[in-house]
Formats: C-alpha cells, structure tokens, sequence
C-alpha cells in the first residue's frame, strides 16, 4: 500500500502595483510512500517542476533545458528525506485503523507512445509513453527495441494526480530510429491481468489485432 499526501494551493499573480487583470496559478506539492518507495514532488499549474530521486540522492528537474528551472531553498532534497520518515510511520498508523477496507484498483485508461519531436532517421529523439487514469500508483513501465528489453536510457516521472483521483506516469527512452528497428512500451498495473502493450514500428505488425502501431520514416502513421 502507498500513502500520498496532497498540499493544493493557489495564489494570484499581476503584473504590476495596479495591474488591470491578475492570473490564478495552483502550485502543488505531494509527499507519498510505501514501504520500498516513495515521492516528494512539486508541481506548478498541472506541470511538474521537481521532484525527488531517492535512487540516485538528488533533486531533479523534469522540465528541457529550454524552460527556466525553477530554483528551490538549498536542503529541499534533505528535506524530502525526511519526510520519508514520516510519511512511512504515518502509513504504519493507517493501515491498523483501515486493515479491513478493500483497496480500489483501477489499471491505465490511456496508453499513447509518440516521439517529442518529428522522426528524421539517424537523428537523437525521445520516444514517450504516455500513461494514464490509473489507480492507485505507480505503474510498471518497461521498454524493448527489436524484441530485446532495454534500460539504458529510459526514464519515468513520479505519479501525478488527475481530477478524477487517478494518476499519470510518463516514460521516456532516447532513442536514434533507424529503418528495421521496433520499440515497444509495455504498463503493468496490479488492477490488469496483463501488461498494457503499445508497438512503435515498421508496416507488417500493422496486421495484427489490438495493436497501436507507429511506422519510422520520415512521416510518422498509425495503423488503424
């Protein structure tokens, strides 16, 4: 079980003293564990804007090189770890006084593989997967290129809350498409009694049934 903490708040920005208009921001903060993980996350107008890695001692920022970081107090990761602490005893506490009630689990609504930016054939992208409408998190993303799993490369954000109460995870792998090559991005979820598979690829796996399949080329199709 994972328990996740939410800090929604807005606030207004103008753009001088006697501004005419003022702009309504949220900014969103999420502290989450379980007993083998954890997330510390902030968020700025449904875009996340940092968050710490527990696995690598550090906080990152998600956002490309071309958007201005956000820059937050020395000690936020030091704080994040603390937190942890807190969060997992809180999360002892919790599961004595709700043992009895069944746990809802809904698997991804949505799973879209799509590269960042336009295929050009031996030039560096990113190839992203996009899941979706799940609960509770996280989700499982794995990836293979011509059948082989791969790991060097891949990335995958923290859970980010939807409206409806769900979650959003994406997944990212570079990648350089080449002619022949087939990627494919796999979700699993403890409410799915499979993985979730979508294929990026060439034109003969357009024949088989409830497949999701991108052609690399110079013009990127979906078989339908």
């Amino acid at each position: 079980s994972i328990m996740v903490l939410l800090d929604l708040s807005r606030f207004l920005i103008g753009s001088s003293p006697v501004s005419v208009f003022t702009v309504l921001h949220e900014d969103l903060a999420i502290v989450g564990c379980s007993d083998s993980d954890g997330e510390v996350m902030y968020a700025l107008d449904g875009e996340e804007k940092w968050f710490a890695d527990f696995k690598q001692g550090k906080g990152v920022h998600p956002n490309p090189p071309f958007i201005i970081h956000f820059k937050y107090v020395e000690g936020t990761y030091d704080t994040a770890v603390a937190n942890q602490q807190i969060c997992r005893s809180n999360l002892k506490n919790s599961r004595k006084g709700m043992k009895d009630i069944p746990v809802e689990k809904d698997g991804p609504s949505s799973l879209v593989i799509y590269s960042r930016d336009d295929v050009e054939l031996g030039e560096m992208n990113i190839l992203v997967c996009h899941v979706s409408g799940f609960y509770p998190a996280p989700v499982n993303v794995s990836w293979t290129k011509n059948g082989q799993k791969v790991t060097e490369g891949t990335s995958i954000n923290v859970p980010f809350p939807n409206k409806d109460s769900t979650f959003t995870q994406i997944s990212r792998l570079d990648f350089i498409p080449q002619l022949g090559d087939i990627y494919s991005c796999s979700v699993d979820h403890p409410a799915l009694t499979e993985p979730l598979t979508r294929i990026w690829g060439e034109e003969p796996f357009c024949n088989k049934p409830d497949m999701e399949v991108h052609l690399l080329g110079p013009d990127v199709h979906v078989c339908s």
